[in-house]
């Protein structure tokens, strides 16, 4: 009898053990996808200009933009002044309670500085997430009868952001991004991994219940 415990314990445990490492063979194959999505998830060429430029928003320091906003402020500026779309659809709500710009406003500030024009500057005040900056922009676009876009981000968040693009039919989803020099672009290289594998679960989700 205690032999036969003994055996069924062993058999446990083997099972166990084959589990765990199915489960972190799955979870190495899957982050080391989502880093090769990130890595090849290049600039789209801009064969033509573009209607409108998506400028994904990030936090204010003090009501302006920080650093790294500022790194996709100033990459959207470059592509905008070449002549590459004509209208900015500036995207993001309030990044604290509190605050005293949304991060739309704090980038419409920015860019008026520069010399965009107000009138050229659109708002988006209520984004809270990424996809929700994509798909309000999206409403903007249409009220405004702009048909396509071009969305500026940092290149560690393009491929999620063109996949969420894709998903609500872009056409065509064009991104372009930017490298940073102030972030730690390993830690936010990391962490997209876990944001990129909640968007396929949030997007199965908007699927199932005919969201687009």
């Amino acid at each position: 009898m205690k032999t036969n415990k003994k055996r069924r314990k062993r058999g446990i445990w083997r099972t166990m053990g084959k589990l765990v490492a199915i489960i972190m063979a799955c979870g190495l194959f899957w982050t080391g996808y989502v880093q090769w999505q990130i890595h090849t998830t290049q600039d789209s060429r801009l064969e033509e200009p573009v209607d409108a430029g998506i400028v994904l928003g990030a936090a204010l320091w003090n009501g302006v933009p920080s650093p790294a906003l500022k790194e996709r402020l100033d990459h959207a500026l470059a592509l905008y002044n070449d002549g590459s779309f004509r209208k900015f659809i500036v995207s993001g709500g309030y990044d604290v309670p509190g605050a005293r710009y949304t991060e739309a406003e704090g980038m419409k500030n920015y860019l008026v500085e520069h010399g965009v024009p107000p009138e050229d500057v659109l708002l988006e005040n209520q984004a809270t997430s990424t996809y929700e900056n994509i798909k309000l922009s999206k409403e903007i676009m249409d009220d405004h009868r702009l048909s396509t876009a071009v969305i500026i981000t940092h290149s560690y968040h393009g491929a999620r952001a063109k996949d969420i693009a894709q998903f609500l039919q872009f056409e065509p989803a064009i991104v372009s991004t930017t490298p940073s020099k102030v972030m730690n672009m390993a830690w936010h290289q990391f962490r997209e991994t876990l944001a990129f594998t909640k968007w396929q679960l949030d997007k199965l989700q908007l699927s199932l219940k005919g969201e687009h």
